[in-house]
């Protein structure tokens, strides 16, 4: 069992940064893809971004390309999420997986944290 604990939400204004932490316990992550997803108010999750397991590949959503960026530290078993030039758009809450597959899809991610909301203003 995989516990994920998101934090470093917050409300900012358009054009800044932001950097989301997820911190895991119970097993180490260094076998496990990490996703991170976000959900806005009236609409479905949607995924943000995604790394493997030796970190090696990273899938983006096209919304985020450029402005957003992924890392992981298995030796701390933790993964970041850095967020630039954030715009009003990017309100939501983001939520960190852990799956044994990298992927988009919501449905191959095994364990999740319980979310930090991201508010950005215009």
């Amino acid at each position: 069992q995989v516990q994920l604990v998101e934090s470093g939400g917050g409300l900012v204004q358009a054009g800044g940064s932001l950097r989301l932490s997820c911190a895991a316990s119970g097993r180490t992550l260094s076998t496990y893809a990490m996703g991170w997803f976000r959900q806005a108010p009236g609409k479905e999750r949607e995924f943000v971004l995604a790394i493997a397991w030796r970190g090696g590949n990273i899938y983006y959503a096209d919304s985020v390309k450029g402005r957003f960026t992924i890392s992981r530290d298995n030796a701390k078993n933790r993964v970041a999420l850095q967020m630039n030039s954030l715009k009003p758009e990017d309100t939501a809450v983001y939520y960190c997986a852990a799956g044994r597959v990298t992927s988009t899809q919501a449905m191959a991610y095994n364990y999740w944290g319980q979310g930090t909301q991201v508010t950005v203003s215009s």
